[in-house]
């Protein structure tokens, strides 16, 4: 009872009446609270087990005891799934009440409850004694069972069992194979539920092919005779569509269909089973459907059916037909059901495969209502029915034979020719492809008449206007088209080959002969358009140019869309090994010389640009208008192809295939695409860009840097000309271009002497860069990258003389200083990458000028042969901003601080003494102390603030910044060292070293073996700091270097490892004998290249869009 008044408690009057009624009263005290489901509605499985079995309890109180349980299955699946499945035992009792119910009770509403129960409860639990339990609790009530009068609530739990459980068809028929015969007992009872209840459960285990293969010989000698009766018989709804779910299912295999199609094979038993029709067959039990008036039943028939025939219409259809399906199907052609008119002309469709079909004339009596149908579905917006209708169509149209007249009237052939058109001119590509087969068998079957003229004359308009990718024509030129085919459609009578050798002819043409010519060839045009090739290609090819050379002799010039449909057949023709003649590409460069632009010609196609592109005489006047077109209309995804980060390289479109081709054997379209770029309105420059970067990525073998950079050189010269004050409004492509320049470059994968043509485009690029403000992003990004990479990737005298070309220009070095200067403003500040390169060209131009030892009392020509570089202009650099940017850095610029400190590490090897950098004060600075004295022009406070934000920079562990970091802390202690010894000591034995040593060996296994790692520690010993790495730890990381496999390491490693091992070499730092031998054996197993100090062939990268050597920034 506490248990009880605890569950009630605080609930108000209804609730807590309802909830009492689902406990038993007088032993719910006696339960244990475990048997509680935790949340509303409160159900004790303990009180259920009790009361539902009671007959004391009134039905009602049952009823509504299951009703909740039901709901919480719904609502809290796992908690009654958990509640139920504490002990098994109590789980199978619990179905053992809930099926005893079932049998007892005659309560429609009440069974359905126990029957839903049941299936949530063991689909849920997924227990196989459960499911078994189940299963022999049914098998066992049907045994026992002296009439199936009360079987209904056993068979429909059974049915819906197998449907939640499929696998459970395969067990009902091996475990209780005796099942089957308690089933036809149901199915000669006379009760249609029961009837309807066993087809059901029958449908449910032929859809089980292993149970189907099983139950074969039990369909052959014992349920197919009377099930089709059954279904003949049958008059409620319940049983026809279970009747026919189950034919559903066993029209799958060709065993039964065989079995239900030739009833000659069949038992002898089966032919005398009580309630079975001797004389009744499939085609006539489903006509009979046909007949009905109910849809569901009239779409089922028409399923099967074509469930039979897709086995095989040549052995099946004959019956189908002499039945006389086909005219019922007709009839329901007319239907408001799109579904039922699908069905049906999915089975007319593979019943036309039968000849039969035609020569009792079903075609003819059942054209019309095709046509009318067809007319009324292509008003719907159902793609599917349009494609079935235009199939139905074009087959009986192909298969009709010649001597048996279609078309009874004219009406009804106009009809079917606007039909045809309507579809013809469909949206969807597959109803306009399918429109276009049944046109084709409409043209050939009417006998090329005035109704045939009529169709063919409003098709080809339609598809001539359609839009395509060029655009639909204008209205004049249309209006043209139109008039020219009305004349000259109807004088066409002839087949292919007529045709051919007509339009072929050479003889003097009259105005009607041509006007019959320009209309074959519009029709040819079409067909090859929408890839209807019905003639030889070789063929076709030769009759076209005989044709416009036929004009030429009577000096005649065709109509624009008669000669934009030569173009495009003679490209599409042409073969691969065969070109045209001179004399045929000197005619066809006259007719365009009359055509006021290409466009006006234009068929967007792979083959027409490659037409365009073969022929010298055609490349050098249309090649750039053509290519114009070509990447205007290109509507291909080019984004894809620029991601050079996704992994493998996407498939190239079929267009760019031929493109590409063409560029490789002939070069010089290279120069078309070039200018292109500078003068295409922007999205298409950038398409030609993208295509053009892929081609040189994709054909490093192709050799053509001397051929862009020379028309670039030209391109770049002209527009300095023309737009000198303002060579950023010049043209928005210019960026890409420049891209393109720096992309040129980056393919030299070795040291190449810059030849004069590179030489003046340096000088041109700098100029350039000189007019632009740090504002100009897209052009300077592209520039610094050219510039940097044609200074890191020549050999050492062309550097020089780079150096020189650069260093003259006066507005570049402004620039550079505006943007160092920028580097840490607020506001108005350019992109990161943007001064990345401003950082690294400088430290770049420092190194190149000290390097050469240069004489300012020199000037620079623009002569060719090497001098000494000058500075005109000297960049002023704040070292408070400097070491403030590598304190304070931006966020996501780990390059940016790089590059600030490649150009520090510069300015501390030269020892501040660049004539081209010079470090000025910021603001008023204090009087200098002793060491500052020393240490000039850095101070002390410097030093340290560089220090700390060397160590911050460190622990980032960012692999190319920290390379940046050791890099300038070996500059600053070699400055220190040559001015201050102590001073160096005291930096490179601060405590915080050894911290920071460790943080970067804590970054994995074998982190010792990173190359900024084994610099660092190449570092701390050669100032001796022994507080940082003591000699313990030294031996340490020397016997992981000997357990290392050092072929697998990279160049930069091994060249650091070098380093490392000379150090401790060059200390003496090694007392132990085996670990001297060891040092040494590490020593001569390293490859000997890691001792030249060449960097790695993959030495210059694209970072952020950022140009980077990565020698440059790590040495």
């Amino acid at each position: 009872m506490a248990v009880r008044q605890a569950a009630t408690a605080g609930t108000p009057g209804p609730r807590r009446e309802e909830e009492a009624a689902l406990l038993f009263e007088r032993a719910h005290y006696r339960h244990d609270p475990r048997w509680l489901l935790p949340v509303t509605p409160r159900l004790c499985l303990a009180c259920a087990l009790e009361l539902l079995p009671d007959p004391g309890v009134s039905l009602v109180r049952k009823k509504h005891m299951l009703s909740c349980f039901q709901d919480a299955l719904v609502r809290h699946t796992s908690l009654v799934t958990q509640l139920v499945s504490q002990d098994q035992r109590v789980c199978i009792h619990f179905i053992s009440v809930l099926f005893g119910l079932l049998c007892s009770m005659e309560d429609g509403s009440v069974t359905d409850l126990c029957i839903e129960v049941l299936i949530q409860i063991t689909t849920q639990l997924k227990l196989e004694q459960t499911i078994r339990c189940l299963l022999d609790e049914c098998h066992k009530e049907l045994c026992n069972m002296p009439s199936m009068r009360g079987s209904l609530a056993t068979l429909t739990l059974l049915g819906k069992l197998v449907d939640a459980i499929p696998a459970l068809a395969d067990e009902l028929v091996m475990e209780h194979g005796n099942l089957m015969e308690h089933l036809l007992r149901g199915l000669v009872y006379p009760s249609e539920g029961i009837q309807a209840s066993v087809c059901y459960l029958y449908g449910k285990l032929y859809s089980s092919p292993v149970a189907a293969e099983m139950l074969s010989g039990h369909f052959r000698e014992k349920l197919f005779p009377l099930f089709l009766s059954i279904l003949d018989g049958a008059q409620t709804k319940e049983l026809q569509i279970n009747c026919l779910g189950l034919l559903r299912q066993l029209l799958k295999y060709d065993l039964f269909v065989s079995m239900i199609m030739n009833q000659d094979g069949l038992g002898e038993s089966a032919k005398n089973i009580e309630g079975s029709s001797g004389n009744t067959s499939l085609p006539l039990v489903l006509k009979k459907l046909l007949l009905s008036r109910d849809e569901t039943l009239q779409v089922a028939s028409a399923h099967c059916i074509t469930a039979v025939l897709v086995h095989s219409p040549a052995k099946h259809a004959s019956a189908f037909i002499h039945a006389d399906i086909p005219e019922f199907l007709f009839e329901h052609l007319s239907s408001s059901s799109e579904v039922l008119v699908w069905s049906s002309c999915n089975c007319l469709t593979l019943l036309v495969e039968e000849p039969l079909f035609f020569s009792k004339c079903h075609t003819v009596y059942g054209i019309e209502a095709v046509v009318r149908s067809l007319q009324g579905s292509l008003k719907m917006n159902n793609i599917e029915l349009h494609k079935q209708g235009l199939l139905l169509f074009a087959e009986i149209l192909t298969r009709q034979p010649e001597e048996i007249k279609l078309f009874t009237s004219s009406a009804m052939c106009r009809d079917a020719g606007r039909a045809l058109q309507e579809a013809v001119s469909s949206p969807v590509l597959e109803v306009a492809a399918e429109a276009l087969k049944a046109t084709s068998a409409f043209l050939s079957h009417s006998a090329l008449n005035q109704v045939c003229s009529n169709f063919l004359y409003y098709m080809c308009l339609n598809l001539l206007s359609a839009p395509e990718k060029t655009g639909p024509p204008s209205k004049e030129e249309l209006s043209a088209v139109s008039e020219l085919l009305q004349h000259g459609l109807p004088q066409i009578s002839s087949r292919s080959p007529e045709s051919l050798a007509f339009l072929s002819d050479r003889q003097y043409m009259e105005g009607a002969a041509r006007q019959r010519q320009y209309c074959i060839l519009l029709l040819f045009y079409l067909a090859y358009i929408h890839e209807d090739r019905f003639v030889s290609e070789a063929e076709l090819f030769e009759a076209v140019q005989s044709f416009l050379l036929s004009l030429q002799d009577q000096g005649e010039r065709p109509p624009l869309v008669v000669f934009k449909a030569s173009i495009y057949l003679l490209a599409i023709c042409q073969d691969k090994d065969n070109t045209l003649r001179e004399t045929m590409v000197s005619a066809i460069r006259k007719f365009l010389e009359g055509i006021p632009d290409l466009q006006l010609v234009y068929t967007h196609h792979p083959l027409l640009l490659r037409f365009f592109l073969l022929y010298p005489e055609l490349m050098s006047r249309y090649g750039h208008r053509v290519l114009e077109l070509w990447f205007f209309w290109e509507e291909s995804s080019y984004e894809e192809l620029d991601d050079v980060t996704s992994a493998g390289q996407p498939a190239l479109p079929a267009s760019l295939v031929v493109l590409f081709q063409l560029l490789r054997s002939i070069p010089s379209i290279l120069l078309i695409l070039l200018d292109l770029i500078y003068s295409s309105p922007v999205d298409t420059a950038h398409k030609v860009l993208i295509s053009l970067r892929t081609f040189l990525r994709r054909n490093e073998d192709i050799q053509v840097g001397g051929l862009i950079r020379g028309h670039f050189l030209l391109i770049l010269q002209r527009l300095l000309v023309e737009h000198g004050a303002s060579p950023s409004g010049a043209s928005g492509n210019l960026p890409l271009l420049l891209s393109l320049l720096s992309l040129m470059q980056l393919r030299n994968v070795s040291e190449q002497e810059l030849d004069s043509v590179a030489m003046k485009l340096l000088h041109q690029v700098s100029k350039l860069c000189g007019k632009c403000s740090p504002t100009d992003v897209d052009i300077l990004q592209p520039s610094f990258n050219f510039l940097y990479w044609s200074l890191h990737q020549t050999t050492p005298s062309s550097q020089k003389r780079a150096a020189a070309v650069l260093l003259s220009s006066t507005g570049l070095m402004e620039l550079l200083e505006k943007m160092l200067a920028l580097t840490l403003a607020k506001a108005d500040s350019p992109r990161t990458a943007l001064l990345c390169s401003a950082w690294l060209l400088t430290a770049s131009f420092s190194a190149q000028q000290h390097k050469g030892s240069l004489q300012a009392s020199r000037t620079w020509g623009l002569a060719l042969y090497p001098v000494p570089c000058q500075v005109h202009q000297t960049l002023s650099v704040e070292m408070d901003q400097v070491l403030k940017a590598l304190s304070f850095p931006k966020k996501k610029a780990a390059l940016l601080s790089a590059a600030i400190l490649c150009f520090l590490r510069t300015a501390l090897r030269q020892s501040f003494s660049s004539a081209l950098v010079a470090l000025v004060p910021s603001g008023a600075q204090p009087l200098p102390a002793t060491k500052d004295t020393v240490l000039a022009p850095l101070r002390m406070s410097q030093v340290r603030s560089l220090v700390i934000g060397l160590q911050n920079l460190l622990v980032q562990k960012d692999p190319l910044l920290s390379q940046a970091c050791v890099g300038c802390l070996e500059a600053l202690l070699d400055y220190l060292d040559a001015r201050s010894p102590d001073i160096a000591l005291h930096v490179a034995s601060q405590p915080w070293n050894r911290f920071l040593l460790f943080t970067l060996l804590d970054a994995g296994e074998n982190s010792f073996l990173r190359p900024e790692i084994l610099r660092l520690m190449t570092l701390f010993m050669r100032y001796r700091s022994s507080s940082v790495l003591s000699h313990e730890e030294v031996g340490d990381v020397l016997q992981g270097v000997a357990l290392a496999d050092l072929s697998t390491l990279s160049n930069t490693t091994l060249q650091a490892l070098h380093g490392f091992f000379q150090q401790l070499q060059s200390m003496g730092h090694l007392a132990d004998h085996s670990m001297a031998q060891t040092l040494q054996a590490s020593l001569e197993g390293l490859p000997p290249s890691t001792s030249s100090g060449q960097p790695p062939l993959q030495d210059m990268l694209c970072l952020g869009g950022v140009a980077v050597s990565l020698s440059h920034i790590r040495n």
